[in-house]
């Protein structure tokens, strides 16, 4: 299971981010999405942690979404980006 950081702690550990981006779900999207990494979990007789995957490194995990669901967490997960990662784009 994946721990999910505080703001406290990313600021403690990266610094202060640029900006802070909220994710949030309806109930019938965390459902669907518990369900796949839930069949992760089960076939692979719990050697393996269902996570979500974006290209961003944003990992979500059943726990979260039950959490979320239950209404312990206000998002579903958070993205935080820091001026180092804000890129400038040349169009040739």
């Amino acid at each position: 299971m994946s721990q999910r950081m505080t703001l406290n702690e990313v600021i403690r550990e990266y610094g202060v981010p640029q900006i802070k981006l909220d994710i949030h779900a309806k109930a019938s999207e965390c459902q669907k999405l518990r369900e796949k990494l839930m069949d992760i979990v089960k076939l692979s007789g719990a050697n393996e942690q269902g996570y979500l995957d974006i290209d961003c490194k944003l990992y979500i995990d059943v726990d979260d979404i039950d959490r979320y669901l239950s209404g312990e967490l206000d998002t579903l997960g958070e993205l935080y980006a820091f001026p180092e990662d804000i890129k400038s784009y040349k169009e040739d």
